[in-house]
């Protein structure tokens, strides 16, 4: 979080994490292209020859006003693949909420796994509180014939008691839900904060 007083702004970052090829990329294409270009800037990708992201995704909404704020929303990815780990820790630096987004496809459980405990060890390492922070899963690709049940991926991410959805990113579905529902989660945290 970044106040700019003389503006009335504050800057708030969600990071969209994630195994390699769960969507976190697709969630922010969907975001920008059914978004009012008057309340959201550019998205800015750095990809790899093989056209995936490479340090980021990057995307800035304007909504509302919190506590007399003008907020700005920095929505970022981290590249997924295992051998970028300096990106997605630098990219998780200074994160005020994050959307863990799993793939829903059975042979993907123990990628899910391992991302979601290599993040939460990150955030620890940042000095993050964990089970404090603002985090809501998302379960994508729900239309995959080989996806698990949902019980299974919620008990496999312990995601008891944290905001879990359903998705299929590549058509929108949920994509709006788990933005709206981090953003609550951060606004709250930043106002029991300030």
């Amino acid at each position: 979080m970044f106040i700019n007083w003389k503006l009335r702004e504050i800057n708030l970052k969600i990071v969209y994490y994630g195994p390699a090829l769960s969507g976190k990329t697709t969630n922010l294409e969907y975001i920008h292209a059914h978004t009012n270009p008057k309340i959201r800037g550019e998205l800015v990708s750095i990809k790899t020859h093989e056209d995936r992201t490479l340090f980021f995704d990057f995307l800035q909404l304007e909504l509302g006003e919190v506590m007399g704020l003008k907020p700005k929303f920095h929505l970022y990815t981290v590249p997924g693949q295992v051998y970028y780990v300096a990106s997605r820790k630098l990219v998780l630096q200074g994160a005020d909420g994050v959307v863990f987004v799993a793939d829903s496809q059975i042979d993907r459980l123990d990628d899910n796994v391992e991302s979601l405990r290599d993040m939460k060890v990150y955030l620890a390492e940042m000095g993050y509180k964990v089970d404090d922070f603002p985090l809501v899963i998302q379960l994508n690709k729900r239309d995959l014939p080989n996806a698990a049940p949902v019980p299974l991926l919620r008990s496999t991410l312990a995601a008891n008691g944290r905001p879990c959805f359903e998705a299929v990113a590549t058509e929108g579905k949920g994509v709006f839900d788990t933005l709206k529902v981090i953003i609550q989660r951060v606004v709250g945290k930043v106002q029991s904060e300030i």
